[in-house]
């Protein structure tokens, strides 16, 4: 696993232990497909990354030019890989952990006001929670004007076209990954 693009291009990462079961880090090649279709540069955005793994969604963001990545991930090996994944590329003055569930997590970064031009969601496939997450972005106010949401989920998981306030406007299948990015209707 590498950063594809931007200041920390070919950096690698850190994964998972052979035996984790709770993450599943984006394929490299699901990544830059990702990036390629919200464009390559995020010069100054605010990220948001739900369910962050090993934080690879976010440091991409980071190494193509975001200013600020907020993740989120209530498992603790997901956690120390954010941590060691963010402490080796430099980012650490640029990235927040948030320790807790993502609803959780919501609830506090809409009370403190922060908004985010991209939020990133990749949640374990098992779960089955892309409405849920647009409830939750939705509810908790998170996105600001303009933004994009983008859930990674299992292809048994249909995505609806709209919900919550959201539009899907593009959905890529690779293999058994879809990746469904949603805008303000």
């Amino acid at each position: 696993m590498r950063i594809v693009a931007g200041s920390a291009r070919g950096r690698a990462l850190a994964g998972p232990k052979a035996t984790s079961k709770h993450i599943r880090p984006t394929a490299d090649r699901v990544r830059e497909s990702l990036f390629n279709i919200l464009g390559q540069w995020f010069e100054g955005q605010k990220i948001l990354d739900l369910y962050a793994g090993t934080g690879a969604l976010g440091l991409e963001a980071l190494s193509r030019g975001a200013m600020r990545v907020v993740m989120v991930d209530s498992d603790r090996e997901a956690q120390e890989l954010c941590r060691t994944n963010t402490d080796a590329l430099g980012f650490t003055a640029r990235v927040e952990l948030l320790a807790q569930p993502v609803e959780r997590a919501l609830a506090a970064l809409g009370k403190r006001g922060e908004r985010f031009q991209l939020v990133l969601a990749d949640p374990p496939y098992a779960a089955r929670v892309v409405e849920t997450v647009l409830e939750a972005v939705a509810k908790h106010g998170v996105l600001a004007d303009g933004g994009t949401v983008v859930v990674e989920h299992d292809k048994r998981e249909p995505a609806p076209e709209a919900h919550a306030g959201f539009t899907q406007v593009d959905q890529r299948r690779f293999g058994d990954t879809l990746v469904s990015l949603f805008r303000v209707a």
